[in-house]
């Protein structure tokens, strides 16, 4: 496929990953506190639709695990703020099986397929251990939002969620640049302001409480 379209594909995913992120910002901001919106959620699983067929086609198996891991967390919150019921059906079986197909893609390409992941002459061992563990890192933010979201069953953003954000951005950052991935590093580089300032915010929320509660 024409490397271009490629990369059109991963930026389209990266912009809306960015345009989530400046929703909640701009949400939070006005509100004085951190927020988890909808439109957040909507936005995530669509970029992480795209984001996902980009690492197939980039033959990353970083990018694709990372997506993966984080699919099912995009799908419940959409469910807590009860609009994935309101989903057409088809529409939601579709992303449930999209998974699934992806990995089926996987092992059964001919262009790209599992093998081609872990034999891909562009990425050291060591470099995609590296990316790996900085996709873990990354991605463990929405397993530790599912968790804190399922105690108080409501879609919440909490502070660790953006220190855990902000530490595993500067690691998937880093394997960016050495990888030399446009796609990844644009994405990266706004996602670390966003993190900074709604920790920011998280520390300023958390003194409001703090001085109510005495």
């Amino acid at each position: 496929m024409n490397q271009n379209l490629i990369f059109a594909i991963g930026f389209l995913a990266q912009i809306l990953f960015s345009a989530r992120q400046l929703t909640q910002w701009i949400a939070s901001e006005k509100a004085g506190r951190i927020l988890s919106p909808l439109l957040f959620w909507q936005l995530s699983i669509l970029a992480s639709f795209l984001l996902m067929i980009y690492g197939i086609l980039r033959n990353d198996l970083a990018i694709i695990l990372g997506q993966i891991i984080t699919y099912g967390v995009y799908i419940r919150n959409l469910h807590y703020h009860g609009f994935w019921a309101k989903v057409p059906q088809p529409v939601r079986i579709l992303t449930f099986v999209f998974p699934v197909l992806a990995i089926g893609w996987l092992l059964t390409g001919e262009t790209y397929n599992i093998h081609k992941l872990f034999a891909n002459k562009d990425i050291s061992t060591s470099l995609m251990v590296w990316g790996v563990v900085g996709q873990c890192v990354f991605t463990f933010r929405f397993v530790y939002q599912w968790l804190y979201s399922e105690k108080r069953k409501q879609s919440m953003l909490p502070i660790g969620f953006w220190i855990i954000s902000i530490t595993g951005s500067i690691m998937v950052l880093s394997y960016a640049i050495i990888r030399k991935d446009p796609v990844l590093f644009v994405g990266q580089l706004f996602g670390v302001v966003v993190y900074s300032r709604n920790i920011l915010l998280g520390l300023r929320q958390g003194k409001s409480q703090q001085g109510q509660s005495r």
